[in-house]
This record gives C-alpha cells, sequence and structure tokens, in this order.
C-alpha cells in the first residue's frame, strides 16, 4: 500500500478488505456508480450501431453563414456545409433532412455528415423503383449536350437523347432548357450510374390511349376528316386525331394517279371513307374516291358503238394504250388496231403518255366497264381497191420488213404486205435463205403474182421481172452438146463443172471424168464436157468428160438400155453425190422422172 491508502485507512478505521476503493478512487457512491455504468453501456451501445455510410435522419439545430449543425442522436452534432443544400433555399432550424455519415470522428473527434451523399443514395433506390413500376417522375432540364439534354432527377443527372423529347422531330433543343417536364426512366446502367429518361414515351402512351378510343368507335362505311400525314408513292397516310390510315394510290381518284403528290400535299385537310380495317384496328384502309360516284354511271348513254371519241392516253405498254375518254373512263386500243398495217410493232411507236387521241368505239361492256377503241379505222382500209391498185402482173416497189425461212415479207403501203417465195427470188442463185438475197428495210421491184382479196393475201415475185436465162439455156446446153469447161470443186462422187455462163454449173459424175490416158480430171483443170442431161425445171445440167471421145458413154453407162434407162442412172448418180444433199428439188426430180419413165412404158 502507499502513503495516502495508509492514510485513508487510518482515518476511517477500517481494515483494507472492508474499505469501498471504487467510491474513494470515482467520488461516486455505489448507485452512481451503477448509473454510470448503465449509461456507458448505453452510450456504447449508440456508438457500435453508428457506421461510415448509414443513412439516417436529422435534425437541423442551428444554420451558420457556410454551415448546417445536424443532431442525430450520436455523441456529438455532425456539420454539413450549406452548398449541399442549394437545391432547398428554405432551409430553417428545425428540419428534418436525410444525411449519410461520411465518418464517425475527424482529427478533431467531429462527427462528419453528408446530406448530397445521402440524397443521392436515396434518389438511386427512387430511380430504380421508377424504372420498374413505370411511374412518371418530375425532372428540371438543367442544359442541352450532345445528343439531348441533361434532366435533374432527385438530384441525379440523366440523359434524355433528343429523339425522346417529342414524338415529333425537334429542330430547337434551347427552348427547353430551365423547364421542369415529366419523364418516364427508361433505361438504368447501375454499373457506369446512368440514367436514360423520355418525355416521348409519356406522349406516345397517351396517343395510344386516345387510338384505343377512337379505334372503338370505327365502322366500315364511316366519312371521316383527316389530315395528310405522309405521300409516299404507294398511298397517302392520313392522321386521323390521334390514329392513322392509309388511302391507296387506286383509292384516291376514279381517274388513273401517277403519283399522289398530283392528288394531295402535305397537312392538307380532307374527308375520307373507311373501307376496312384488321382485327386489332390498328390498319385502317381509306379510301376518297368512293365519295364520288362511279364515272360510269356518269357515262352518256348514247355513247354507242362507231362513234368517235376524244381523250388523253394515260398508259402506254407494248400490247397497246389506255385512253381516258371521260373522268375515270378508259378505253384500250389493241396495237393491231392502232395502224393496218400487219407488222405489229410496241404501241409507243405510235402514241406517248399525255397524247391526245381521236379513236372509234369498237365495243362497250356497261356491265363489264370495257370499252375498246380503234385509230386505223379513222383511215380508209387500204385493201378496198385492192385489185384495181395491184392488179396480178402489174409492177411495184416496196421495202423489206421481215424474213421467214420460206421467203421475204414485202411492204407495198401501209397495211399491204405482200410475200415473196424464196424460189422466186433468183433464176439462177440457190438460195438457202433470203438474207443472203437482201437485207431489211432495201428496197425490192416486185411483180403481184397471185391475189386472194378474201384472205388478204399477196403473192409477190422479183425473177419475174427478167427473162428466164433457163429458156436460153436450154438451146446453148442442149443434150449432146460439147462446152469446155473447169473442174471447180472435184470430190470422191463427182466434179462441179463451171462454163462460161457463170449462172450454169454442171455435175459430172466420177467414173465419167477419166480421161484417154486413163487419168481423171483434177480441180481447177480446163476440159472438153459433152451434155448428158439437161433440166431446165431444176436447172439441172449433167456432163460427161469420157464421152466425148468414148461413143458408149456418150449417155454416161457402158452398157446399152433405154433413154430412160439411161436418164434414171443418170438422175440416181446426181443425187448420191456425197456433194449435194438430197432437198426438195431432188425429190421433185426423182418424181419427174418417175412419170417420165411410166409414160414410156
Amino acid at each position: 500500500m502507499s502513503e495516502l491508502q495508509d492514510e485513508v485507512l487510518m482515518n476511517q478505521n477500517v481494515s483494507p478488505e472492508e474499505f469501498d476503493w471504487d467510491s474513494f478512487e470515482s467520488g461516486l457512491d455505489a448507485d452512481a456508480r451503477k448509473e454510470k455504468t448503465d449509461l456507458q453501456e448505453i452510450y456504447n451501445d449508440s456508438l457500435n450501431d453508428l457506421e461510415d455510410n448509414d443513412v439516417l435522419v436529422g435534425k437541423v439545430v442551428r444554420i451558420t453563414d457556410k454551415e448546417a449543425i445536424v443532431d442525430i442522436n450520436f455523441k456529438s452534432e455532425g456539420v454539413i456545409s450549406l452548398n449541399e443544400f442549394r437545391y432547398n433555399n428554405d432551409l430553417k432550424v428545425g428540419d428534418e433532412v436525410e444525411v449519410m455519415v461520411d465518418r464517425r470522428e475527424d482529427k478533431n473527434g467531429q462527427l462528419q455528415l453528408s446530406h448530397k451523399k445521402a440524397r443521392t443514395l436515396r434518389a438511386w433506390d427512387k430511380v430504380n423503383e421508377l424504372n420498374e413500376t413505370g411511374e412518371v417522375v418530375n425532372g428540371f432540364v438543367k442544359s442541352r449536350t450532345k445528343g439531348g439534354m441533361i434532366v435533374d432527377i432527385f438530384g441525379i443527372e440523366a440523359f434524355l437523347p433528343g429523339s425522346q423529347i417529342d414524338v415529333k422531330p425537334i429542330k430547337d433543343y434551347d427552348q427547353y432548357v430551365g423547364k421542369t417536364m415529366e419523364f418516364k426512366v427508361v433505361k438504368i446502367n447501375p454499373e457506369f450510374k446512368n440514367v436514360v429518361v423520355s418525355h416521348k414515351a409519356l406522349i406516345e402512351a397517351d396517343i395510344e390511349d386516345q387510338k384505343r378510343e377512337i379505334i372503338a368507335q370505327l365502322e366500315k362505311g364511316q366519312v371521316l376528316e383527316g389530315t395528310v400525314k405522309n405521300i409516299t408513292s404507294y398511298g397517302v397516310f392520313i392522321d386521323l386525331g390521334g390514329v392513322d390510315g392509309l388511302i391507296h394510290i387506286t383509292d384516291l381518284s376514279w381517274s388513273r394517279v401517277n403519283h399522289p403528290s398530283e392528288i394531295l400535299e402535305d397537312g392538307q385537310t380532307v374527308k375520307v371513307v373507311i373501307l376496312d380495317f384488321d382485327d386489332e384496328k390498328t390498319r385502317i384502309q381509306l379510301g376518297m374516291k368512293q365519295l364520288e360516284p362511279h364515272p360510269w354511271e356518269k357515262l352518256s348513254e348514247e355513247l354507242k358503238e362507231g362513234d368517235k371519241v376524244k381523250g388523253k392516253v394515260v398508259v402506254v405498254a407494248d400490247y397497246g394504250a389506255f385512253v381516258e375518254v371521260a373522268p375515270g373512263v378508259e378505253g384500250l386500243i389493241h396495237v393491231s388496231e392502232m395502224s393496218w398495217s400487219t407488222h405489229l410493232r410496241s404501241a409507243g411507236d405510235f402514241v406517248k403518255v399525255g397524247d391526245e387521241v381521236e379513236a372509234v368505239v369498237l365495243s362497250i361492256d356497261r356491265e363489264e366497264r370495257k370499252i375498246s377503241l380503234g385509230m386505223k379505222q379513222l383511215s380508209s382500209d387500204p385493201w378496198e381497191n385492192i385489185e384495181q391498185k395491184y392488179p396480178v402482173g402489174s409492177k411495184h416497189t416496196g421495202t423489206v420488213r421481215n424474213f421467214t425461212n420460206f421467203g421475204v415479207f414485202v411492204e407495198l403501203e401501209e397495211g399491204i404486205d405482200g410475200l415473196i417465195y424464196i424460189s422466186d427470188l433468183s433464176w439462177t442463185k440457190k438460195i438457202k435463205h433470203p438474207s443472203e438475197f437482201c437485207n431489211v428495210g432495201d428496197k425490192l421491184d416486185v411483180v403481184v403474182l397471185e391475189l386472194d382479196t378474201a384472205a388478204r393475201r399477196l403473192s409477190l415475185g422479183h425473177k419475174q421481172l427478167q427473162e428466164n436465162p433457163w429458156d436460153k439455156f436450154e438451146q446453148k446446153y442442149a443434150e449432146g452438146t460439147v462446152h469446155t469447161g473447169k473442174a471447180s470443186d472435184v470430190f470422191d462422187k463427182g466434179a462441179q463443172v463451171q462454163f462460161e455462163d457463170a449462172e450454169v454449173e454442171a455435175f459430172c459424175p466420177a467414173r465419167l471424168l477419166e480421161k484417154e490416158d486413163g487419168t481423171k480430171i483434177k480441180k481447177g483443170e480446163e476440159a472438153e464436157f459433152k451434155v448428158i442431161e439437161f433440166n431446165k425445171d431444176f436447172k439441172r445440167v449433167v456432163v460427161s468428160h469420157t464421152g466425148t471421145f468414148r461413143e458408149d458413154d456418150r449417155r454416161g453407162n457402158s452398157g446399152g438400155g433405154s433413154k430412160n434407162q439411161s436418164q434414171s442412172n443418170n438422175a440416181a448418180a446426181v443425187v448420191s453425190t456425197g456433194d449435194e444433199r438430197a432437198t426438195l428439188g431432188d425429190i421433185d426430180a426423182l418424181a419427174e422422172l418417175k412419170r417420165r419413165m411410166e409414160e414410156g412404158q
């Protein structure tokens, strides 16, 4: 024991074990000490419950020039800068505010509180709740930014995209700065603490409500007034006061419309009739022309076949042209009714869109609402008095229009065509296709060979304008005559022989090419040839070189036999040559030979 303790025991006259040292040291009796212990426990409990970042509600107990003193029932009061209350200019003593514990004690033992952090934390909780519930919230538009606006919501800066300000495109964003507006939270990024809000969503929701109300009242045949909202190439969208409908281009007017802009313009107010809509009434089909009577109902009852009408060409196709003869009433002029010419061309060769034309009504069907028109009927039929204009034997000049495998079509005048068969093109040329003889567009002299007025057919000839050279060749190249010729081509079955008359080409069988020395005539070699057959009808000449010096081969065979048998052998030799093909002419030659042989029998 210390001297002080000994002195205390002597004065109290008690033993050391009985003396109340706690009371002596604290200066408190047992009851006072117990009360102090209880208070200490309560205080310690309050310290344990208070942690950094806790959000509490405190009361403003004093306001200085720069700070607000807030009591949160802690051992000391907290201090908050007035800058954190800039949004609240009416802050006063006694107000309750939310605060966050920044630090329980700073270096001076002072409690550090933040109203801004508490407000932000509570704001995030509220924003997340709004995002889930879709509830509308008021926000203050602080400023413009790239692509949109900055909006203050519960102290959080949210982004308002330009496309989400209104349902209509916005050009001037500045008009919204400084305004308090209603918004809907549409997106949150917790990681980056980003919030996106929309004012357009609220407008669209209102529009949808209006739509449902309007759509519920719609009926087919109902006439409404609307505003032109959008014009496209296929139709026009009409705003019916919150719900849109489409007028298809074909329902704008009874007349043909090339583009809706010809009829309507943006913002124009029009009357429309509801034609149809789907089950949900989200697609509404409208019409304008249905508000007027059909043009056919106003068409004169006196209009009949044979009447002349005037109209405007509205459509041109390859097969014909549509002509509007009255508003909304169109007739078709088929291309075959545009000209008497038999060469059918595209209707675009005769008319174009916008032309004013005159035509004759060929037929009219009021039930089917169809009119057939003709233009060529306005001029005389070129086949009238055809026998006087183009009698058989008359000569004319025409234009080559087209070819076929069997001949050439020549136009003498518009609507009058004639055919020249390939066999009537030349007396001497062997023509396989008419294009070897002339070209489309060429002028060609012709003679009328045959005329069929009922069938509108004209048969023409070209070679008949000249004397048939084979008439003189018949005398010059008579059977038995000898001529000098050149072997223009030599092949296995014989040779082609060319005489001084270029049109005459003869054939010499291979065995009749033998010369006196036993050799055979070669290609390009000149020699004497005897004509052993001449056929003017089929322009065929058969010759023999051997026959010029061997009497028994004058007919091209080594033995005797009748004339008919010799001709049969010669014709067979001609047909069997490897160079000539079996043509219709060959078959005709055999038929003629057969007839002659039968007559001989």
